[in-house]
């Protein structure tokens, strides 16, 4: 466990000891992203020594009893939310017919890869987890606060990240990771590399579909080789539902497909609507579905997956549960990133 996150997960353990129940922008030109490799091999990058900035201790807020035992988070990269039907992408289109879904949802600026997921997954806006790159930078560290791996690690949950670019473990301590696995391929390998050595105990679990966003920026966001892989990626979706129904998991599951950020030409990475926007669909354990109506920000997929695991979540998260989606009151909504 890296040192400035040490005190912030000894002080959740002893809440959560007392609380929960026992359950089983930023001033840098927009970069594009590498075309993804198609070669059907398997990458484990080495750890890497996580540094950050000191931060104090995190305050939390105590939440209700745990409405889901597992969170599932899904993250289609690039997948601008036109896509969906236009692909079309009936696994997920299915899915949305039992979820509580937005397709205006919006991501944070600037709207690259590793700045949009740092902030879905610490729920932070670039500003505080620190975030200034977009490339696989082993001696910047890590992203700086307590993220969504960390309270759940600290929890006893399992924590596993299954992702198609290596840049993604700067989002979290290694130690806060049980499995963590880079897999340099399609997004049907990605899924079905899972599936052969599918972790039936997770607690959290972050899986990473490259493919979309590297046909846009070979081919541009909405062409016909973008919607093509849309199509694929959401074939990999289905084989990973199809594998939490097999296991008798999708009861107890929370399920987030959700995106970094859309596109527009080749590229992406400004604010424009086609950049910023992102579809977030959640579907399952506690879910009452329906179109949401709330205003949905990328940080709120750590808070709502916390929310659902009973977990306290971080005063200083920016992100906030999206209480609608569960059936309830909204107690507040997150606001733009500055």
């Amino acid at each position: 466990m890296n040192r400035t996150k040490l005190l912030p997960v000894f002080l959740f353990l002893l809440l959560l000891a007392c609380q929960m129940p026992n359950v089983a922008g930023l001033p840098f030109s927009p970069t594009s992203t590498p075309t993804a490799t198609l070669a059907p091999t398997l990458t484990v990058a080495p750890t890497i020594t996580a540094t950050a900035t000191e931060t104090s201790a995190p305050t939390v807020t105590s939440t209700p009893a745990p409405l889901a035992r597992r969170v599932l988070i899904l993250s289609i990269d690039g997948l601008r939310p036109e896509i969906i039907s236009l692909a079309p992408m009936s696994n997920l289109l299915a899915l949305m017919q039992n979820s509580a879904y937005t397709l205006s949802a919006q991501t944070v600026y600037p709207s690259v890869t590793l700045v949009s997921h740092s902030s879905m997954l610490t729920g932070l806006c670039p500003s505080k987890h620190g975030v200034d790159w977009n490339d696989y930078i082993p001696e910047k560290g890590i992203a700086q606060g307590v993220d969504l791996f960390d309270i759940a690690h600290a929890a006893g949950f399992q924590t596993v990240m299954h992702v198609g670019k290596e840049k993604l473990r700067q989002i979290t301590d290694p130690s806060s990771l049980d499995i963590f696995t880079y897999v340099n391929d399609r997004d049907l390998v990605v899924a079905k590399r899972l599936i052969a050595d599918f972790p039936e105990n997770f607690g959290v679990m972050f899986v990473h579909f490259p493919l979309v966003d590297g046909m846009g920026h070979a081919f541009g966001w909405l062409s016909s080789p973008q919607l093509s892989v849309a199509y694929r990626a959401d074939e990999a979706l289905g084989l990973i539902l199809a594998e939490v129904d097999a296991r008798g998991l999708r009861g107890e599951t929370l399920i987030i497909v959700t995106a970094d950020h859309g596109g527009h030409d080749t590229t992406h990475g400004y604010s424009l609507p086609e950049d910023m926007t992102i579809p977030w669909i959640a579907s399952g354990a506690g879910i009452q579905p329906k179109v949401l109506t709330t205003r949905v920000h990328t940080m709120d997929t750590a808070s709502t997956a916390a929310f659902a695991l009973g977990l306290p979540i971080p005063a200083e998260w920016d992100g906030v549960p999206v209480y609608e989606a569960f059936g309830l009151p909204a107690e507040k909504t997150s606001a733009e990133c500055p």
